[in-house]
């Protein structure tokens, strides 16, 4: 078969297909646009989830009648010069609007700002009209109507035109918390209007709009640096969290991005923190060198590559779990709130209340796997960590000066109620404590700083097991060889393509090694680090965590109610158990007076 050159309309429909795949994709494109002419103001209207019309209107710099017919031609941009190691904007391919004509009906009307009068062109199916002058605002006006009405084939696989419209949604939802000093509104007759007004400076004040009040209450700031790269943004507090992860926003250089290594960085920064099924609430904003990363791996933009991806990750790790250490113990304002809902009348819970009325054992707060008490067998695997063991009082002294004061951030102990539950009057309000759930966070924080304080102690194998492995990943693992030997694993190379392994974490009892030591060849071959063994270790040490706490049912005294109090004010991470339900309610004076109507 002969080769021949395709048509330029064939040509954009390939690139069409590349760059717009759905409504979201191409009201993206045509916001980036509107952010890089230095728009305040942008306006977005849809009718049909995007596919009848979509249009953009912003006050931007504006185009003059060269412009236009510049802008409609493929690899036209004034975005980038000749090199694409130092870009600084959002787009930059020149591929968007000719692509959009190609496969719609696409008109532009702009006027720059110090211009008397506007221009117009127009597309239809990759067919250019004559340019005309047009009454025009200064900025610009991108107006897509039946979008792949010339790809009849790709209108099938579109979703319905609610999803559709979401989508769209969405993409407003992330430019406007990237832009806070821009003012944004979607409208449209197959929504309500949505607008974010501008709000300057204050990013956290544009993420309440996006994310709801609440965030503003719940958020902890994150600023921290790692040779060339900084990260800014804000974090949720443990107990703060969602079902799914659309409520976490990453954006770098400005960009917003849906990079899988963010959200697993963020995933593993919040391990041990949140329910399994649950998901944190985040913003992070990364911002380096353009040199440094490369957004050009995707038509669409929204994945980028990083040159150091292990110093991107370890930064967005270091820095969510430094400031849930210096401040993630408070617990979300939302408890407080369920809480009060929960005494209104007509009041209905999502779970069945258990039959024969409250007892430790069908309280939810029980521990996963109860024993029949306490240490009725030893935790040998943790002898040589110095660390908490099961005992049955609990594992704090009393204090040795008089009862403290509301003054305390928790309070002061007033009474336990069904024996498991401690209310501490504060200065401002209660605090209701889970004590079972409160000393397992302690009991595991301090098994925590065991771990890496020092060498793990390690069982070592009668006879070592050989593991046949890729000769590229034995030397990934040799590479991690002396942080592995810390964690209790020691390994050796075997020949060119296989791995003995000679020593197993003595906390994990019966291991399977080859499982082990190809699950770290994978972890490391994807994110250029070992941290999965990390993870199984500190997961056994959450487990002996649970039993060797103070059970529910477990009654205290008022020094021993205090002395915990007193611990968790001082312990990262106190505001959640191990299994990340919370580990108290904070009720405030002003709460209290509204339920009794006084307020």
């Amino acid at each position: 078969m002969a080769i021949r050159q395709l048509s330029e309309t064939l040509i954009n429909q390939i690139a069409a297909g590349e760059v717009i795949e759905r409504p979201a994709s191409a009201a993206k494109e045509l916001i980036e646009n509107a952010l890089d002419a230095g728009a305040t103001r942008i306006e977005i209207a849809t009718a049909g989830g995007g596919k009848a019309l979509l249009r953009v209107s912003d006050n931007g710099s504006g185009m003059d009648a060269a412009d236009l017919e510049l802008a409609l031609r493929r690899h036209c941009t004034s975005k980038i010069s000749e090199t694409l190691e130092d870009i600084r904007t959002l787009g930059f391919r020149g591929e968007a609007l000719p692509s959009i004509g190609s496969v719609a009906r696409l008109s532009i009307a702009s006027r720059k700002r110090d211009s008397t009068g506007g221009h117009e062109i127009a597309v239809t199916g990759g067919k250019i009209a004559h340019m005309r002058p047009a009454a025009a605002n200064p900025g610009t006006i991108v107006e897509v109507r039946d979008l792949f009405f010339a790809t009849p084939a790709r209108l099938k696989f579109l979703k319905t035109e609610k999803a559709e419209a979401g989508a769209i949604t969405e993409i407003v939802k992330r430019m406007a918390i990237a832009f806070p000093a821009v003012r944004f509104v979607l409208s449209g007759s197959d929504r309500t209007t949505l607008e974010f007004p501008a709000t300057g400076d204050d990013h956290l004040a544009r993420m309440a709009q996006v994310l709801g009040k609440e965030f503003r209450d719940n958020a902890i700031a994150l600023d921290a640096v790692r040779e060339e790269i900084s990260l800014t943004g804000f974090a949720g507090v443990p107990t703060f969290n969602r079902g799914n992860s659309a409520h976490q926003y990453a954006f770098v250089n400005g960009r917003p991005v849906q990079d899988k290594l963010i959200l697993s960085a963020i995933r593993g920064a919040y391990a041990e923190t949140i329910p399994s099924g649950r998901y944190p609430v985040a913003v992070l904003s990364i911002t380096l060198d353009p040199a440094l990363v490369d957004v050009n791996v995707h038509p669409a933009k929204s994945d980028v590559r990083f040159r150091d991806p292990g110093l991107v990750r370890g930064l967005i790790v270091g820095a969510i779990r430094e400031a849930l250490a210096r401040d993630g113990s408070r617990a979300a304002t939302t408890g407080a709130s369920d809480m009060l809902r929960s005494f209104r009348p007509g009041f209905q819970p999502n779970s069945q209340r258990p039959q024969g009325g409250w007892s430790a054992e069908t309280s939810p707060s029980r521990p996963f796997q109860p024993t029949t008490g306490f240490g009725e067998r030893p935790q040998a695997s943790f002898d040589g960590l110095s660390m908490p063991t099961a005992r049955a009082e609990p594992q704090f002294s009393p204090p040795s000066a008089p009862e403290p004061n509301a003054r305390y951030p928790l309070g002061a102990a007033r009474a336990q109620i069904h024996a498991n539950y401690i209310v501490a009057q504060t200065e401002d309000g209660l605090v209701i404590v889970d004590q079972h759930a409160a000393h397992e966070r302690l009991v595991f924080e301090a098994m925590r700083k065991a771990l890496h304080s020092k060498r793990l102690a390690s069982q070592v194998l009668l006879i070592p097991e050989i593991i046949d492995i890729p000769e590229e990943d034995c030397d990934r693992l040799m590479q991690h060889a002396a942080e592995l030997s810390e964690l209790g694993l020691a390994i050796e190379r075997f020949g060119p393509g296989a791995i003995a392994v000679r020593e197993t974490p003595a906390m994990l009892g019966e291991v399977d090694a080859h499982g082990l030591i190809r699950q770290l060849a994978d972890e490391i071959a994807e994110w250029d680090t070992a941290s999965g063994l990390s993870a199984k270790l500190e997961y056994v040490a959450a487990t002996m965590a649970c039993h060797g706490s103070v059970r529910s049912g477990r009654r205290l005294r008022p020094e021993e109610m205090n002395a915990l109090l007193r611990e968790m004010e001082v312990t990262p991470g106190s505001g959640q158990c191990n299994h990340g339900r919370p580990t108290y309610i904070e009720l405030k004076l002003s709460d209290i007076e509204r339920l009794f109507g006084r307020s």
